[in-house]
């Protein structure tokens, strides 16, 4: 019974198509034609990590909802401060080789991976020619952190910290400020520790000088939210606000590592969530950027994207929580529309044949 709903639903509502740029551009057409007409916020899910073939596709798919429908940013699923070097590449005002934002401008690797140097030269490329009446912008939305790593709070803090002093000048209580800090920070090595993520004793999270530095980061953002006429005045609306996300980002991140380092059962799944928080905040503000100039691209993997709970099996543990789709969901409603994937068959990764009956399965029976 249920196979055969799924078969007259597949029959009714497929969309089939080749990678032949025609056919692929007739069903994306077909795909935004069905779409909510408020849509702001598209998500496009891949099944597993590291493949480029459908980066391939998402790179394709992005330009023609560039070219037809829009669009004026993608966002993937890579660390948002890091991604402003990669942006400054596509601006045109940034390094004069990719290869000097291979590492700096992504975090997981994906720099190395070779459509997404695809997808940066061509943004490169469409914001060069004078035709382009709209300028693409590159973003990562994930949190500053990784399966078995997270970034040091200093990046961030000092760009709040860089901010305020364009603005300020370097005075004395800007100095001072800076000075205590620094100090806070203490050495990368311990922010950086990967075997932080499974034992909570290797954290620095919870540290005196961590929770100092959580107080002086709520102080910034204080600062920055009490002075907003005057900043917004004077260096500019979106330099306030990418200042204000700034200093949010770097809150969220401190709050990731005192989670890591408590004692307790629920510290993975937690902290789970809370980069999946993290990724929807950002895309938030991403979106909020780019009002006014187009809607945005946002890929990652399905498991950010969907808008139900997001499941990992962890030896023994089901772990649970929300992604960021069901954020995103909340957040924008029918502004946010999510396409997932499936992978099919991957060799290189032990996948074969879908079992017969399952949507997989299904699916690459239909014809096209």
């Amino acid at each position: 019974m249920i196979q055969n709903a799924l078969d007259e639903w597949i029959l009714n509502e497929a969309i089939p198509f080749s990678l032949d740029p025609s056919s692929l551009n007739d069903a994306i057409d077909r795909i935004v034609a069905s779409l909510d007409p408020s849509v702001v916020l598209l998500g496009f899910g891949e099944a597993l990590h590291g493949g480029e073939e459908i980066l391939i596709l998402r790179n394709r798919i992005f330009q023609r909802l560039v070219e037809r429908h829009g669009y004026s940013a993608i966002a993937i699923e890579s660390s948002f401060p890091r991604s402003r070097a990669a942006n400054e590449r596509v601006s045109g005002s940034g390094p004069e080789s990719y290869e000097e934002v291979r590492e700096a401008g992504f975090s997981h690797g994906f720099g190395s991976l070779e459509a997404n140097r695809e997808l940066v030269e061509w943004m490169r490329s469409y914001n060069g020619d004078p035709a382009s009446e709209v300028k693409l912008h590159f973003y990562g939305f994930d949190s500053p952190t990784e399966m078995t790593f997270s970034d040091r709070p200093r990046q961030v803090l000092h760009f709040v910290l860089d901010y305020l002093e364009s603005i300020d000048g370097p005075g004395d209580g800007g100095r001072a400020r800076r000075h205590r800090i620094a100090s806070l920070l203490g050495e990368d090595s311990g922010w950086e520790n990967p075997a932080a993520m499974m034992d909570h004793s290797q954290s620095v999270g919870l540290t005196p000088e961590a929770t100092q530095l959580r107080i002086e980061t709520e102080e910034l953002i204080a600062e920055l939210g009490l002075r907003r006429p005057e900043l917004a005045a004077t260096g500019g609306k979106s330099r306030y606000q990418e200042a204000v996300h700034y200093a949010k980002v770097a809150r969220q991140l401190l709050n990731y590592h005192a989670v890591l380092a408590r004692d307790s059962p629920d510290r993975i799944v937690l902290a789970l969530g809370l980069r999946d928080a993290m990724m929807a905040e950002n895309l938030e503000y991403i979106v909020s950027r780019e009002r006014g100039r187009g809607k945005v691209l946002a890929f990652a993997h399905n498991s950010h994207m969907k808008r139900g709970r997001a499941e990992w099996q962890l030896g023994p543990h089901l772990l649970r929580w929300w992604p960021a789709g069901a954020h995103l969901a909340e957040i924008f409603g029918p502004r946010y529309a999510v396409i997932g994937t499936a992978v099919g068959v991957s060799e290189a990764n032990g996948i074969g044949e879908p079992e017969a009956g399952t949507l997989e399965a299904i699916l690459a029976a239909a014809a096209g």
